[in-house]
């Protein structure tokens, strides 16, 4: 597989589109569509840039997860804490801030995060890095108009019930698995 030419087909508001030309294992050229959340000079700087965080919170014995609606699947659906970083702003505020924005809560403790990965590798070189922390504080809505979430802490238990009857992004969906087996952070 070789990379012959890279096009920006399409700058929206959040995500810029690009159209990809590869030369096939066969020999044949192939189109291939992407998208981004920043503008990508050129082909060596695909998936190189760290745009956001999930953040997998706990409170005690409990774990954090948000129920959301999200427009892109017209449904509510079990997510962790997240956001896309902001100019200027370091991982650690970014953490903080989002955590506030969308909960109420303040961060306790960063207890790890893992190196950067991509969000959505088939059809995207969104890269982001996953954050394990403890949370604190009482529950408030600071999300805007266009948002709108729950935000609650889970027994294992509950995560157990939630897993087997709820939809939930993939990240929430192994972080909350893992937690509600003792394999957690």
């Amino acid at each position: 597989m070789k990379l012959l030419h890279m096009e920006k087909v399409k700058d929206g508001r959040y995500l810029k589109n690009y159209e990809l030309t590869y030369l096939n294992k066969a020999g044949r050229e192939k189109k291939y569509e992407i998208v981004s959340r920043s503008d990508i000079p050129g082909p060596e700087a695909l998936g190189q840039k760290v745009s956001g965080v999930s953040i997998v919170a706990y409170y005690e014995d409990k774990m954090l997860l948000l129920k959301e609606f999200r427009m892109g699947v017209n449904r509510d659906i079990y997510n962790l804490c997240a956001g896309m970083l902001e100019t200027g702003e370091s991982l650690e505020e970014c953490i903080q801030r989002e955590l506030y924005e969308e909960t109420g809560l303040s961060l306790k403790k960063i207890l790890t995060i893992l190196p950067p990965s991509f969000a959505a590798v088939a059809f995207s070189d969104v890269k982001t890095q996953i954050a394990f922390v403890e949370a604190e504080g009482d529950f408030e809505d600071h999300t805007s108009e266009n948002e709108q979430i729950s935000a609650k802490f889970y027994t294992k238990e509950e995560v157990k019930e939630l897993l087997e009857t709820e939809e939930f992004s993939s990240r929430a969906q192994m972080a909350a698995y893992f937690f509600a087996r003792n394999l957690s952070c």
